[in-house]
């Protein structure tokens, strides 16, 4: 059914990640999960404050003690140029170290109803493995990890299943995950016999050749399923719908640092789709962007959650979302009680995504 390719770890930390490493503790949660249906967002941690001052501030103080020493008007506009200069500078650094920074998708958060059943489907219809699990009492969840290949070189899923929680609202703005197989219709057919649910049967995608289909999962979630050859990354998009694909695109390259790979304009159905990543789509997973023409916004509900992407540096990395105009949810730190470094974010739609320390997030693994 899905056939894989051996594929090697993509996170090459360089040795400066391992500045302020200290000995694991046990294993964070990127999406702190909540009690009730009705809330739309994750339990809030408390923000961590940075040290250092930054370089643009560090400017700002010696153009104050350039104002205090001299009076005259030429000593205002040489500290103004200064200070304009060196901000054009760091966003200038920051922004190109972004295109540089090794980062990968590690893994997808959205939340079930039935952790058992739902792992039952992805195991027996899906062709995923359990990579593990993990319970929570204390914060009444638990957690389990699938996917086609180990979490230090797939993108997996990262399933949530909340105590006495056993519905959500997956709302009009999540579209898809994209799992690609060889044979489409006996997928299908092996989906049908395990009572799985098909909305869509085998057949070419609108306005292309490709073979796709559709069926959804025990909680509603929508799955593509699209034939291709063996690949590393069987488990390859994630489809999310936004009101301005151009505002969109220009974020995801300049905060993530991902590529505009493709776009398809498809007027007779009114939708325009755009490919972003960090690698070509039949080797890695990529982000699917979605623009509905005159559509621009949509109910979220409170079942997804977020996208994890490693990184070498969450510090830089938030300054580089700010830059893009994107909103840190969550201020670049370690989380509490445990060395593993995040920040996290929304971008122009409102879509959330966590950065993880590639060496912290290595650790947890171990």
């Amino acid at each position: 059914m899905v056939r894989i390719l051996p594929m090697a770890s993509s996170i090459r930390p360089s040795l400066s990640s391992f500045r302020s490493a200290a000995a694991a503790g046990p294993p964070s949660r990127f999406a702190a999960p909540f009690a009730s249906p009705s809330h739309n967002s994750c339990r809030p941690l408390s923000l961590l404050h940075l040290g250092s001052v930054p370089q643009s501030l560090s400017f700002g103080l010696k153009a104050s003690k350039l104002l205090r020493g001299e009076g005259s008007s030429t000593a205002v506009s040489a500290a103004g140029n200064i200070a304009q200069a060196s901000t054009a500078a760091t966003e200038e650094n920051v922004l190109e170290w972004v295109k540089k920074d090794k980062r990968r998708l590690l893994h997808v958060v959205y939340r079930v109803g039935d952790l058992d059943r739902t792992i039952k489907f992805y195991t027996e219809c899906l062709g995923m493995k359990l990579l593990r699990k993990r319970d929570i009492p204390e914060e009444r969840y638990t957690n389990a990890f699938l996917g086609y290949g180990p979490e230090d070189s797939h993108f997996v899923i990262e399933l949530t299943y909340n105590y006495g929680v056993d519905k959500y609202d997956i709302g009009a703005g999540f579209g898809h995950f994209g799992i690609a197989v060889e044979d489409v219709t006996k997928t299908v057919d092996l989906i049908k016999a395990k009572g799985g649910k098909v909305t869509r049967e085998p057949g070419p995608v609108k306005g292309g050749k490709t073979i796709i289909a559709f069926i959804e999962d025990p909680d509603g979630y929508k799955f593509e399923l699209l034939e291709r050859g063996p690949t590393p990354e069987p488990l390859c998009q994630v489809m999310l719908r936004v009101g301005d694909l151009e505002r969109a695109i220009n974020f995801y390259e300049k905060a993530y640092g991902m590529e505009l790979l493709r776009t398809r304009d498809n007027p007779e159905y009114k939708y325009t789709i755009a490919m972003m990543g960090y690698g070509p789509e039949d080797k890695s997973a990529v982000i699917e962007l979605t623009y509905n023409y005159g559509v621009s916004e949509y109910d979220k509900g409170n079942a997804y959650a977020q996208i994890a992407i490693g990184t070498d540096d969450v510090y830089k990395t938030a300054e580089a979302i700010r830059l893009s105009g994107g909103k840190i949810t969550r201020e670049p730190g370690p989380l509490p009680g445990i060395n593993t470094k995040i920040t996290a974010c929304l971008d122009p739609d409102g879509w959330k995504t966590v950065f993880v320390d590639n060496i912290d997030f290595l650790k947890e693994l171990e």
